[in-house]
């Protein structure tokens, strides 16, 4: 029977439960999951056969808003079908068609993060927003980017092209965006990291730009995975995405239960910390 590929587009919340979006062999991860939802609701038999296969892996606490991944099919996908086999942390919602030898991993054109920092209570008047979107600017470009990602153990490149780099503040949030064709291991997270050292004024700003220089190695801690995005894959706009409406609404009420859950959280936390008991 012929088979036809097919392009999704679905989110995911990391958490302490998935180690990662990447398949392994003795974790539970995002792909283990929606590859489990493909056999169970029988769009899959075997994911070699199938062509599975995600456009971007992301490290354990990162989230995504738009991933994607493709796959081989004999029927055309009904997504809340797919979704009933899967937590409510992981969703599909959009499809395309697209062609056998199509690739959602090389043919992305660009991939968009954001990273969202909560500014510290008491030092919110320290992080210096004018200077970190100057220095925000600084990884637009063509660069080598060896001291902002992690120490790979094979010879890749680590030159790439940042389409956009930015930073605003969104209440007590910051909120970056970085879009490119493809980013290096933790290369996101290292630079908001150093960004944020300029911020605060524990890196000088031509500190920063001397971390260019590759000779030189740098060792430091990223930011936190937790605050990380996918937020969106770009294919062009021969790619048209059909958004299911009934799997929307499922992502969109998942995001609102969550958000008033964490949000009676947040304000019972805040009220704990008052000391006029009584």
């Amino acid at each position: 029977m012929e088979r036809t590929r097919y392009l999704i587009k679905f989110y995911y919340i990391g958490s302490d439960k998935y180690f990662g979006s990447q398949r392994q062999s003795d974790f539970e991860t995002i792909e283990t999951q929606i590859t489990r939802s493909l056999f169970e609701t029988n769009y899959i038999k075997d994911i070699k056969t199938a062509g599975f296969e995600v456009a971007s892996r992301t490290d354990k606490f990162v989230s995504a808003r738009g991933a994607c991944f493709s796959f081989l099919s004999e029927k055309k996908p009904i997504l809340m079908e797919i979704n009933s086999a899967l937590p409510r942390d992981i969703g599909l919602w959009a499809s395309s068609e697209v062609t056998k030898d199509f690739s959602s991993r090389f043919n992305a054109i660009y991939r968009h993060y954001k990273y969202i920092f909560p500014l510290p209570e008491n030092k919110r008047e320290k992080y210096n927003l004018k200077l970190m979107k100057k220095a925000s600017k600084v990884f637009e470009g063509r660069h080598n980017f060896l001291n902002f990602s992690k120490r790979e153990k094979e010879d890749i490149t680590t030159v790439r092209d940042m389409l956009l780099a930015d930073c605003s503040k969104e209440g007590d949030y910051l909120v970056f965006n970085f879009t490119s064709q493809a980013f290096l291991r933790q290369q996101i997270r290292r630079m908001v990291a150093k960004i944020l050292d300029v911020g605060n004024g524990i890196l000088a700003f031509d500190e920063l730009i001397k971390m260019f220089n590759s000779e030189e190695f740098i060792s430091y801690q990223p930011a936190d995975p937790k605050g990380l995005i996918l937020w969106d894959i770009y294919y062009g706009d021969k790619i048209n995405f059909t958004i299911d409406t009934k799997s929307h609404e499922r992502m969109m009420r998942y995001f609102s239960t969550e958000f008033t859950k964490y949000s009676l959280k947040q304000k019972l936390f805040a009220i704990l910390q008052r000391d006029n008991i009584g």
